[in-house]
């Protein structure tokens, strides 16, 4: 199993750039950032002085999207980055949550997401692509490689996901809902005559080393209220009992009244305060190191392949350095 870090870009950089560095240091493959113009700083600048500041370490936002920057502007940033560093980023990307809503715009439909992973992708690649009705290929990209993975919670997602991406990204560490997810995933893939191994599986989730159960889960309860986005839409969408959606996924927004972008990703988060204890517990990683590992174990028997840990609270060295220590060697051995 990979393992990836997952950070908000707040200023100062130079801490994002630090803490990336000491993820590498501790057996960490990937580095991702959340990517919300208006909310932090802009992530792409940031990524080339990671790049230039670790070895190996694979970059990417975890999630762009199709709407925030033209699609030439975004593979061609991703190619002049694996230009400079040899082919290190990936590209993930969903509908568009905070990026679209802060700015007043609604998030991309499927179909357009669709499109914009293949044009992206092609385009980044040094394949010609249509944007907007006319051809276009970037001349200068030899040898460029951008694999990009989708976010997705729904049918219709989990399907294009299948369909279209090398990579899907789910935003929750519940070995129930994985395992449903996952097969929707593959059996798309197979459906569109791809090879169902070939979609590498990442699941991404909070992580709190500790003995101090209680505080672990007031540090990790915001990650219930921005998941509890993504389920208003598929209620909203499918209904509250809908055959199509798992009740374990939707039963606990009923509580939810709203929410504040302002807090997006933070702990302390005021819009979370509907997220039951329960809902933290599945949906993080919580506790001591073995049972981080114990849960790792399960999502890596379902066919996850990458576990991306959200370090947005009070212990992000601790928590960085507990699974360099502890967790990552011993999903490795």
């Amino acid at each position: 199993m990979d393992f990836g870090l997952v950070l908000q870009t707040d200023p100062p950089a130079s801490q994002v750039i630090s803490l990336m560095k000491r993820a590498e240091r501790n057996g960490f493959r990937y580095g991702w950032t959340f990517d919300s113009a208006v909310l932090w700083q802009e992530p792409f600048v940031i990524y080339s002085q990671i790049l230039a500041n670790t070895r190996k370490l694979t970059i990417g936002p975890m999630v762009t999207n199709p709407g925030t920057r033209t699609w030439e502007v975004t593979a061609s940033t991703f190619a002049t980055l694996n230009d400079m560093y040899g082919n290190r980023t990936v590209c993930g990307i969903g509908r568009g949550d905070s990026a679209m809503r802060v700015a007043g715009r609604a998030p991309n439909t499927l179909a357009r997401l669709g499109e914009a992973i293949e044009v992206i992708r092609d385009l980044a690649e040094g394949r010609e692509a249509e944007v907007d009705g006319k051809p276009l290929r970037i001349p200068w990209i030899k040898d460029g490689k951008l694999p990009v993975w989708m976010a997705a919670y729904g049918p219709k997602a989990l399907a294009l996901a299948g369909q279209k991406a090398d990579g899907f990204i789910l935003q929750l560490a519940d070995p129930y809902l994985t395992e449903w997810m996952i097969k929707a995933v593959r059996q798309a893939a197979a459906e569109a005559g791809r090879d169902p191994a070939s979609v590498t599986i990442c699941v991404a989730a909070p992580a709190y080393v500790g003995e101090d159960l209680a505080h672990a889960r007031d540090q990790c309860r915001w990650f219930g209220g921005m998941v509890g986005n993504h389920v208003a839409d598929l209620v909203s969408r499918y209904g509250e009992h809908s055959s199509m959606v798992p009740e374990e996924l939707t039963e606990y927004v009923k509580a939810r009244q709203g929410y504040d972008y302002s807090h997006h990703g933070r702990a302390g988060n005021p819009s979370a305060d509907f997220v039951p204890d329960e809902i933290v517990d599945r949906f993080c990683l919580l506790g001591p190191a073995g049972a981080h590992i114990d849960k790792l174990r399960a999502l890596r028997d379902l066919g996850v392949d990458q576990f991306a840990l959200y370090d947005m609270h009070d212990a992000r060295e601790a928590t960085i350095d507990a699974y360099g220590a502890d967790v990552i060697p011993a999903l490795r051995a």
